[in-house]
């Protein structure tokens, strides 16, 4: 088995971001986006993007709502799964002062949320609560590629808190036209059933490791140029 690259410390920055998707006017995907701060992110890198966002929890949605207001991008209420229909999400609360975040106004704690119950992370993050769920709608990637006729997807931002291979199980058509993939992973099964960095390459036979960063990897597919 071949030994995996050691993590690099520095995040993926704009010039490289820019450098890597080299066009003005990339399809991205941003699963899992929160309030939407990679979103301005994007928005700001490249000037003519279109942006889809997905994010099943409706208090950063809010958020996301009241702070982008571009044509560019569009929020989808939607959690990004194995399958079309509905499920449990495990929604996630405390207090982010554990952090370092002093601010009294700073919302509760909603970026550990998944369709995956939480397992580890319990022991390894105590500060984080799972003390309800809600009913979100899913919707296999493929489905949503195929309302939108979407003929390519140039990056996919994923940050899908453990459920990394349902995102993956919904979206084997789309993978095949997505040219670079930057995924969440942990090898420490913070929640039940997820796949570690090994099990997350196998899983995408058609994806080369690019880089590796602490709790992230940026894929590129090797059948896209």
């Amino acid at each position: 088995m071949d030994p995996l690259p050691l993590p690099r410390a520095q995040p993926l920055g704009d010039a490289e971001l820019v450098k890597l998707i080299g066009r003005r006017d990339p399809v991205i995907l941003d699963i899992g986006c929160n309030d939407g701060h990679e979103v301005l992110r994007f928005l700001e890198l490249f000037p003519a993007c279109r942006v889809h966002a997905f994010e099943p929890d409706p208090r950063p949605r809010a958020r996301f709502e009241r702070t982008i207001r571009n044509s560019r991008a569009k929020l989808w209420p939607l959690a990004m799964g194995a399958t079309d229909g509905e499920a449990e999400f495990h929604v996630s609360s405390g207090d982010p002062s554990a952090l370092g975040h002093q601010d009294p106004a700073r919302p509760p704690w909603d970026q550990s949320g998944s369709l995956r119950k939480p397992a580890k992370h319990l022991a390894v993050f105590p500060w984080v609560k799972f003390e309800s769920t809600v009913r979100v709608q899913t919707m296999r990637l493929d489905t949503f590629a195929a309302q939108r006729k979407l003929r390519r997807v140039d990056f996919i931002w994923a940050d899908v808190q453990g459920a990394e291979a349902d995102l993956i199980a919904g979206a084997t058509e789309t993978l095949r036209i997505t040219r670079f993939l930057y995924t969440e992973y942990n090898d420490t099964e913070l929640y039940q059933g997820q796949v570690d960095l090994r099990g997350l390459l196998q899983l995408l036979p058609d994806f080369e490791l690019v880089e590796r960063f602490p709790n992230d990897v940026l894929l590129r597919n090797r059948t896209l140029r």
